[in-house]
């Protein structure tokens, strides 16, 4: 008995050391983001970049519809260094292509993104353009409350 006691707190032990080296990494990477952010922003502040320039892209191809593979489809980021720019997205079928173009402010979309749109925006605002995977871990830079949500919680 004391000896399964033994392995049991063993095998809890080797469990939370590796919950904790995966966390410890993904705070490493998160920090070096931000710093990557904070960096690129005091290149604006210092007056070396011209805040209207568009200088930072970000495109990600997908399949929009499942008729459809070969990642035709695809959403582009394009903003400046406040964060204010488009994002276009071109969904390509068989038969048809539509393409839309959202405002982007201050980083965030105007008008609510698609999931594709918003990895693209989150990997231009990082400069990790300009080929961007859904599949690429990105900070969400505090996504702004909608005012459904923030009147739900008051």
């Amino acid at each position: 008995m004391l000896i399964t006691v033994a392995v049991i707190g063993a095998i809890a032990g080797i469990a939370g050391l590796s919950v904790a080296l995966v966390a410890h990494n993904r705070v490493n990477q998160v920090v070096e983001e931000c710093a990557d952010v904070l960096r690129r922003q005091l290149q604006v502040a210092s007056g070396v970049i011209d805040n209207q320039s568009l200088r930072d892209l970000a495109i990600v191809h997908y399949d929009a519809l499942k008729e459809m593979s070969g990642q035709r489809s695809f959403s582009l980021a394009l903003i400046n260094s406040v964060g204010n720019g488009i994002v276009l997205s071109s969904i390509n079928g068989r038969t048809e292509t539509r393409t839309y173009a959202k405002v982007v402010r201050n980083g965030h979309g105007v008008d609510a993104l698609s999931p594709e749109e918003d990895q693209a925006l989150r990997a231009a605002r990082l400069g990790k353009g300009p080929v961007v995977n859904m599949g690429d871990p990105l900070p969400d830079f505090g996504r702004p409350e909608s005012p459904i949500s923030s009147s739900a919680r008051a």
